[in-house]
C-alpha cells in the first residue's frame, strides 16, 4: 500500500512540474510582448523580482506543516530525481551561477580547479557519506556525531561547525541577492539585502524542509533555462551552431587566443595602445611604492609633511591668475582624501601598488596553466590549484545543509540514486560555465575593446551604478579609445550582464536575474534551515528541553530562522568579501570540522568520543587560525605557509582533524558495543529496512 502511495506521489509530482514549467515559459513570453509593447525595464524587472518571489511564497505557504518527519526532512518521501534536482539547485548557489564563469571568465584555465573540486566532491558524497547517513535516518549531521560519539560535547561542537559554516556561505548568497535585486530595481545594495531576505524566508518559514524542497525543485527548472538562454544566443552569433560546450573551445578560443597575443604584442596598434596605458600604470604602481617606502622611513611625520604640501599646492592654484576650478577641485580632494593614519596609508597605498601593477602587466592567455612570471610563481600557481581542488572536494563532502538533504529519500537505494541525479543537473551548469566565459571574453576583446568612450554600451554605465567594483572604465591615456587594460570587470557581473552584452532583450536580462535569484534563494534557503535546525534540534531538543512538544520545536526553529536571517543581511551589507572566496572560505571549513569525524566514525569502529572532540576542534581551530591570519579582510596578513592561499586553508584543517582524531582515540577507551553495533548497522546500507527507526 505504501508502494502505491509512493507511486501515485512521483506520478503528481511529474505532472505538478510540467504544468509548472509550461506556466514559467509563458510567463517569460507574456514579460517580452510586454517589452515589445515599451513597458520600461525598471518595470519589467520588479515584476520579474516579486513574480519569482511570490511564485516561491506560494509553494512555501502550501507546503506548511506542524509535523516534524516533514519540517526537519520533507517527511522522507522525496524521490530520487526530483531530490536530485533539488540538491543540485541547494548546490548551484550564487557562487555557481553568478561566480563561476566570471572567475573562469579572469583566470582562465586556473578557474577549472572549482569545476573539478566541486564536481569530484559528490563522488566522495556517493561512495563515503550518502547511503551511510540515510541509513542512519537522523535529522541532522550533529545528530549523527552525538550517536555517533556519545555524549553532548560533539554533538556541540558539530553544532557550532555547522553554524558557523553555513552562516559564511549564507552571507555570499544573500550577496548574491543584494547584487541583483539593486541592478534590476534601482534599489541600493544594503535595501535590496533586505528585499531579498524576505524572499528567502518566505520559501522556508512555514513549512520547514518539506517546503524548501519543493521550492528548490521549482527553482532549478528556472536557473538552468536562465543559464542556457544566453550561452546558446551568444554560441549562435559566433559560431552559428546552439551547442557551446563544443564549439566554445574549437571555433572561439582560437579566436581569444589570437587576440591575447595582438594585445600583448607591442608592434601592432592594438598592443602599442595597450603599451601606453600599462606604462601609466607602472608609474602608479612606482609612485605608491615610492609613498610606502617614505611612511616606513618617516611614519606618521610623513603623512603631515606630505598632506602639507597637498594644501600647499591647493593655496597656489587659488592665488594664480587664472585659477584653474576643475585643477583646484581635484586637488582639495587629494588633499582632503590623503590619509593621517599610518596603518591605513599602508593599506590603502598597498593595494593601490597591487592593483596597478596587475594592470601594468601583460595580458593571462585564457588557455594557458598556471601562466606566471617565473618558474617560482608557476610552481605557488600549481600548488593553490591541486590544494584548492582537494579543499572544494572534502568541503563538498561534508557540508551539512547537503548531507542533510539525503535523509530526505524514502529509502537508502533511493538515496544513492539521488546522488546520480545531482551530478547529472549540476553537470549540465558545469559543463556550460567554462563555455560561457570564453564567449564572453571574446565578446569584450571583440566588440568593447577599440569602442570609442563617447559610445560605450548602456550596459557598462548600468552595471558601473551599482558597483565601481564590478564594472569600471576610464581613459587612462586619454586617447578616447577603450583599451583592454582600461577596463575593471568583476566576476560576480559576467553572468548577470551577459544577455546585456550580447545584445538580447531585456526580458532575457531579467530571466537571468530571476535564474540568478532563484540560485541564490534556494542555497539560502537550505543553509538557514540547516542553522536553525541545528540549534532548535540539537541544541534546544536534544539538550535543553528534551520534552518539548513538537510544537514549541518548531516555533524555536521558527525563530531561530527570522533572527539568524536578519544576523546574516547586515553581515551582508557589510560586503565582507567576494561570492567566490566567502563560499570556499565555507567548504575549507566544512571540510576540516566534519569530513574526519563523518568518515573515519562510519569507517572505522575503534573511533570514539575524544577523538571525535579532538578532530573537530583541531581541525576547525587550524583553518580559522589560517585564514584569519592570511585574508586581508582582517588587515593582519601573515605569512603565508607554503605559499598556500587563505581559501586553501582547509588543507592544513583536514590535516590537523585526521591527525588530532586518530591521537585521541588511541589515547582513549575503545566506544561501548552499542556504538560498534551502531557503526555496523550504517555501513552495511543494504541490509535490514531503508528506514531506520532511530529517527524516533
Amino acid at each position: 500500500m505504501a508502494t502505491t502511495s509512493q507511486a501515485q506521489f512521483n506520478a503528481n509530482l511529474k505532472r505538478y512540474y510540467s504544468f509548472y514549467t509550461g506556466g514559467f515559459v509563458a510567463f517569460v513570453v507574456f514579460v517580452g510582448i510586454l517589452e515589445w509593447f515599451g513597458v520600461p525595464n525598471k518595470i519589467l524587472g520588479y515584476i520579474f523580482l516579486f513574480a519569482t518571489i511570490m511564485l516561491y511564497a506560494g509553494i512555501g505557504f502550501m507546503s506548511k506543516t506542524s509535523e516534524v518527519s516533514e519540517y526537519y526532512v520533507a517527511g522522507r518521501r522525496v524521490p530520487a530525481l526530483f531530490n536530485g534536482m533539488a540538491t543540485g539547485s541547494d548546490w548551484m548557489s550564487a557562487a555557481s551561477f553568478i561566480g563561476m564563469a566570471g572567475t573562469l571568465y579572469l583566470t582562465g584555465y586556473d578557474g577549472l580547479a572549482f569545476i573539478m573540486g566541486w564536481t569530484g566532491g559528490y563522488c566522495l558524497v556517493a561512495l563515503l557519506l550518502a547511503p551511510y547517513l540515510r541509513k542512519f535516518g537522523q535529522f541532522t549531521i550533529p545528530d549523527f556525531l552525538g550517536a555517533r560519539y556519545g555524549g553532548h560535547a560533539p554533538r556541540l561542537i558539530g553544532v557550532f561547525a555547522a553554524v558557523l559554516v553555513s552562516f559564511v556561505y549564507v552571507v555570499a548568497q544573500i550577496y548574491g541577492v543584494g547584487l541583483i535585486t539593486s541592478r534590476f530595481t534601482g534599489l541600493e545594495f544594503a535595501v535590496g539585502v533586505f528585499v531579498g531576505l524576505a524572499g528567502i524566508l518566505v520559501c522556508s518559514f512555514l513549512g520547514g524542509m518539506k517546503a524548501v524542497t519543493w521550492t528548490q525543485v521549482a527553482q532549478y527548472i528556472i536557473l538552468i533555462v536562465a543559464y542556457m538562454i544566453p550561452v546558446v544566443w551568444l554560441s549562435m552569433i559566433h559560431t552559428g551552431t546552439p551547442i557551446p560546450q563544443i564549439t566554445a573551445y574549437t571555433t572561439v578560443l582560437p579566436k581569444v587566443t589570437a587576440l591575447e597575443k595582438e594585445f600583448n604584442d607591442k608592434a601592432t596598434p592594438k598592443g602599442a595602445a595597450e603599451e601606453t596605458v600599462r606604462a601609466i600604470f607602472r608609474e602608479r604602481s612606482a609612485a605608491a611604492d615610492a609613498r610606502l617606502k617614505g611612511l616606513e622611513a618617516g611614519g606618521a611625520g610623513y603623512l603631515t609633511e606630505q598632506k602639507k604640501a597637498l594644501e600647499d599646492k591647493v593655496a597656489a592654484l587659488k592665488a594664480d591668475a587664472a585659477p584653474d576650478a576643475k585643477a583646484i577641485e581635484a586637488a582639495e580632494k587629494a588633499a582632503k582624501d590623503y590619509p593621517t593614519d599610518p596603518a591605513a596609508a599602508k593599506a590603502q597605498w598597498t593595494k593601490d601598488k597591487s592593483g596597478a601593477a596587475a594592470r601594468a602587466g601583460a595580458v593571462k592567455s585564457h588557455a594557458e596553466p598556471f601562466a606566471a612570471k617565473d618558474e617560482k610563481a608557476r610552481d605557488i600557481a600549481k600548488k593553490n590549484f591541486l590544494v584548492l581542488v582537494f579543499c572544494l572536494m572534502v568541503g563538498t563532502a561534508a557540508l551539512p545543509h547537503i548531507l542533510m538533504r539525503f535523509y530526505t529519500t524514502p529509502s537508502v537505494q533511493e538515496a544513492r540514486r539521488s546522488v546520480f541525479w545531482s551530478l547529472f543537473f549540476i553537470f549540465l551548469l558545469y559543463f556550460t560555465a567554462p563555455a560561457l566565459a570564453i564567449l564572453v571574453k571574446y565578446e569584450i576583446y571583440g566588440s568593447l575593446v577599440g569602442t570609442s568612450f563617447a559610445q560605450l554600451p548602456a550596459w557598462v554605465s548600468n552595471w558601473a551604478a551599482v558597483d565601481k567594483t564590478l564594472m569600471a572604465i576610464a581613459d587612462i591615456n586619454k586617447d578616447g579609445i577603450v583599451q583592454l587594460a582600461e577596463i575593471v570587470i568583476g566576476g560576480d557581473l559576467i553572468v548577470l550582464a551577459t544577455p546585456e552584452i550580447a545584445g538580447l532583450p531585456y526580458v532575457i536580462s531579467g530571466l537571468v536575474a530571476a535564474g540568478g535569484l532563484a540560485a541564490a534563494l534556494s542555497t539560502a534557503d537550505g543553509l538557514l534551515l540547516t542553522i536553525a535546525n541545528a540549534l532548535s534540534h540539537d541544541v534546544y531538543y536534544k539538550v535543553i528541553d528534551p520534552n518539548a512538544p513538537t510544537t514549541r520545536r518548531i516555533a524555536v526553529s521558527k525563530g531561530l530562522l527570522l533572527v539568524v536571517a536578519v544576523i546574516a543581511a547586515y553581515v551582508t551589507s557589510m560586503k565582507p568579501g567576494d561570492i567566490l572566496f566567502l563560499v570556499g572560505a565555507a567548504f575549507s571549513l566544512a571540510g576540516s570540522a566534519f569530513f574526519p569525524s563523518l568518515v573515519l566514525g562510519i569507517f572505522w569502529k575503534r573511533a570514539n568520543k575524544l577523538g571525535a572532540i579532538l578532530g573537530m576542534t583541531v581541525g576547525l581551530g587550524v583553518c580559522m587560525y589560517y585564514m584569519i591570519q592570511t585574508y586581508p579582510f582582517f588587515g593582519i596578513n601573515a605569512p603565508r605557509w607554503w605559499d598556500i592561499a587563505p581559501i586553501g586553508a582547509g588543507v592544513f584543517g583536514i590535516t590537523a582533524g585526521f591527525i588530532a582524531l586518530i591521537v585521541g582515540t588511541l589515547i582513549s577507551p575503545a566506544p561501548s558495543k552499542e556504538v560498534q553495533e551502531l557503526v555496523d548497522h550504517v555501513r552495511y546500507p543494504n541490509l535490514e529496512g531503508d528506514i531506520d527507526t532511530r529517527a524516533a
